[in-house]
Order: C-alpha cells, then structure tokens, then sequence
C-alpha cells in the first residue's frame, strides 16, 4: 500500500475526531448550568399549571407536525438519490443522510438556532443558544404573543436546515469522500445557513430593510443549497466516464427508478409541511389554502416538464418528469404565502420549463447527477423572483409590512428589484463561504476517494459493506444466502451462481 493510501484515511479520521471534539468543547463550554431539580423556566411552570392559552398550544402542535412532515423529506431525498445512483452506491446515500441529520440537529441546537431567530442585530443573532432564553426569540412567545413554543419553532427551524444541507450533496454523488460530510455538516447547519436565514426569515437587514420576500425558502433553503452545491462540484469534478473523449456526456443511468418515483412523492408529501407550516399558525385559516397553492404549482411542473420532453425526445421522460414536480414545488416554496392560485399553476408551469432545460445544458460541462442546480438553484431562483412579478398587495402587507405586489398589480419594479438583490446577496455569500470550507477540506483530507474506490462503489470502499449483497458479493461468501440449496436458487440468484452455471441445479443429472 502506497504512503498516500495510508495517509488520506488518517487525515480523514483526525478530521473527524476534531470536528466530534468541537462538538462537544463548544456544548461544554457554550452551555447554560444546569437548574436545580425544582426549577423551571416560567412557560414551562405556566404549562404544568394548565395556564397556557388554547391558542398557543394548537399553533405549536400545528407548527410541530408540520416539521414532522418537513422531517419525512429526508426519506424522500434518500429515496430519490438512491434511485439515481448505481447500485454499488445505494448504501452510502443512506449513511450519508443518517449523519448529516445527526450533525445539523446538534449544531442548529447549540449554535445555529440562536444565530438565525434569536434577538441580535441585522446581521446575526446572539441570543438564544442552546434555545434557551425564553425572550431570545421574536418569532416565539412570549414576545410574540400569537407565536409558538420556542421548542416548537426550533425544531421547525431545525429540519428546513436539515434538509437544505441534504440537498447540497445531490452534486457529489458516487465520488465524494465520507469525512467531507461530516468536516462540513456542522459549519453549513451552525453558521452559513444560519446567517442567510437571519438575513430573510427573521429580522435581518434583507428583509426589514429592503423587504425581500420569502415565504418557505425558496432563497433560504434552494438557493442557498443550489450555491453551496455548485461549490462543492467546482472541484470535486465530473464522476469517471461521465464525458467522453470528445468531452460529450454520456448517460449514466440509476439503478432504480421506482425508488425515484416513490422519493418524488414523499418529497411532495413533506412539502405540505413545508409551505404551510411556514404559517406558524393553524387559527388563521391561510395554511389550507397553501396547500391548495402547492399542489397546483408541483403539478403544472410535472405537466410542463412531460410536454417539454416530449417535445424535445418524443418520449415522457420518467427522470424529467419527477424533476418538474420538484422544480414546481421549488418555485412556489417562496411565493406560497403571497400569491393567488392561478399564479401558482403558472409559476410551476414555468418551473418545468426551466428545469428541462437547464438539466440538458448544465449536463454539457457539469455533472450534477440528480439535478439539484436545474431544480433547486435555478427553480429557486425563479421562484424568488416570480414574487416581484405575482405577490398580491394584500398578502404582500400581511406577510410582511413594508413590502409591495408584484408587478402584474402594482405597474412597479420596486418588488422585483429587492428579489433580485436577496438573490444575489444570497448566492454570493453562500457560494464564497462555502467554497472556503471546501477548499480547506480538500487541502487537509481531500474531497475526493481514489479511482479504485470509485470504480468499486462507495458503498464497499467507504463504509465497508454493500447496500445489495446478493448483487456484488460472490455467491459462496453469502453465507446466508448459500445456505439455501442450489435447486431452490435457480431464477432468482445471479449467473455467477457456480452451482448454476456448472449445471448442478434442478432437473440437471
């Protein structure tokens, strides 16, 4: 074994260990002393007592399924990438989903919560960490008086962190290190997301000082995920054999396409917590008429998404189809809360089309194997801006004061323009930051596993086991499955099977 075959996994492993210690230095050291057995905090004796309002209690459990359903969305991303990678690599989707969940739930919990909707100034907020401080946060009672349980709105807050960094690894499948995920996890989940959620969903200065519009996160989560993945691609490259000598693209197909499908709609599912929970409240009645509003926008992306291909290839693409829904729901994940439903259908409708299109083009130079740049950056982008263009004026100072309708009521710019810059503010400080994080990572452990351990999948090479055994693993090392007589394996094992093809099976003498 080569000296730079051993070296690569020590680094790795002493990353690892560092960021793990960090951890746990900063919960150590960060965290509040804990209170006598008697104690507790006010809204918590007011719980116990029975003296909480009605109305606080149905908006936290309100706001609570709806982050489970958000949750749910992890099951539908693994889904959905593990049907588009080969089966070699199946198994790594799901260790790579499992840690980063882990990692962004103790870093927002101690760090990233407080930074994104404690009380601070424009920039970031410094109040709050460890959630604890019942008046750290404006959006959660008490200080919001028709808020939620700050515990509610963490755990809200927590999984659209958790999912918008499960979306940053849809560009560096089948090639990419482990350790990368976790040296990068807890900076994304504590810090990066943390400041641009500041910026928009809480009081920071693009959204009380020029009144960007983002109703569930189409600059917050897509957009930012969009531009932290294309960092990462930048450097990590193309998978092996993706271009030819010609430098053309070449298809590589994943291994399991009702797996896709089922991912597309547990995505969908989610996005019903997505978009509505973003109410924070079940009283007001606007949460079920953005779901209707969601369901629209996702199925005009199916529906133009399909047309676009069959235009272009004759055919109803499974793969563009299901990126369609996504890029609809996507772009309407921002405008959900601003905008009427006939504008939903056409923002999904165009969504579709942009999807279809920056798939083919982005494909030429950039492989980004399940589309997260065409359906999360570029669909994000587009829904971000249809909001200057279709925001109602009512919704507009509803949702938030100061802001205005889009284009098509008010005859003004003035809306369209704010989206515009929250975009690029956006895009320029998540792609430059975590390109930085990226670029020190490669330096120290590297982004990349060797040509040997891409050409023999992930799954075996870094995490030592395969997600389809029976597939890769010669039939006499499948102990188990070896103990079932040949006879019986006959049209169901491989044609590797030796008891097969040396023709011992049944009706074989």
């Amino acid at each position: 074994m080569s000296l730079s075959a051993t070296v690569a996994p020590r680094r790795a492993l002493l990353l690892t260990s560092a960021v793990i210690l960090a951890i746990v230095a900063l919960t150590l050291g960060l965290a509040p002393a804990p209170a006598s057995a008697s104690a507790g905090s006010s809204l918590e004796i007011l719980g116990l007592q029975g003296r909480l309002s009605t109305d606080l209690g149905l908006n936290s459990a309100w706001v609570v399924i709806a982050g489970l359903f958000v949750m749910f969305m992890q099951a539908g991303l693994a889904m959905l990438e593990v049907g588009f990678v080969r089966g070699k690599n199946a198994g790594s989707v799901i260790a790579k989903i499992i840690t980063n969940f882990a990692i962004a739930a103790i870093a927002f919990w101690a760090v990233g919560f407080a930074f994104s909707f404690g009380r601070g100034g424009s920039i970031i907020g410094v109040h709050g960490f460890f959630v604890e401080g019942q008046r750290a946060f404006p959006l959660a009672f008490p200080l919001n008086s028709k808020g939620v349980d700050p515990d509610a709105l963490w755990f809200f807050e927590f999984v659209f962190c958790a999912v918008t960094l499960a979306i940053v690894w849809g560009t560096t499948l089948e090639r990419i290190k482990f350790g990368v995920y976790i040296a990068f996890a807890p900076i994304f989940a504590g810090v990066i997301y943390p400041v641009v959620a500041h910026w928009i969903f809480a009081d920071g200065w693009l959204r009380s000082s020029l009144h960007v519009q983002d109703f569930a996160g189409s600059i917050v989560v897509d957009v930012t995920a969009g531009a932290a993945a294309l960092a990462v691609l930048l450097q990590l490259g193309p998978r092996r054999g993706k271009y030819g000598p010609d430098g053309k693209p070449r298809a590589i197909p994943g291994h399991n396409m009702p797996l896709f499908g089922l991912g597309i709609i547990i995505l969908w599912l989610g996005w019903f917590g997505f978009n509505p929970g973003s109410t924070l409240n079940a009283l007001d009645g606007r949460f079920a008429e953005i779901v209707l509003v969601t369901q629209l926008a996702g199925s005009a992306g199916v529906l133009s998404a399909m047309a676009v291909m069959w235009a272009v290839t004759k055919t109803f693409d499974i793969g563009m189809a299901g990126n369609g829904a996504i890029a609809g729901l996507v772009a309407i994940t921002g405008p959900a809360g601003y905008v009427a439903p006939w504008a939903a259908v056409v923002i999904g409708a165009v969504a579709g089309v942009i999807v279809v299109l920056g798939v083919v083009r982005i494909d030429r130079r950039l492989d980004d194997p399940i589309g997260v740049l065409s359906a999360h950056l570029l669909a994000g982008i587009w829904g971000a801006l249809s909001l200057g263009l279709f925001a109602t004026p009512l919704l507009a100072s509803h949702n938030l004061p100061g802001s205005h309708g889009g284009l098509f009521y008010t005859g003004s710019f003035t809306q369209l323009g704010s989206q515009a810059v929250g975009v690029i503010v956006t895009f320029a400080f998540v792609f430059s930051a975590s390109y930085a994080v990226f670029w020190l990572i490669d330096r120290t452990i590297g982004l990349r596993v060797s040509a040997e351990e891409e050409n023999a999948g992930l799954d075996i090479s870094e995490h030592g086991m395969y997600g389809y055994p029976e597939q890769f693993i010669p039939i006499p090392e499948l102990v188990g499955y070896g103990a079932v007589p040949a006879s019986q394996r006959i049209g169901t094992g491989p044609l590797s099977d030796p008891d097969v093809t040396a023709g011992r099976g049944r009706g074989a003498r």
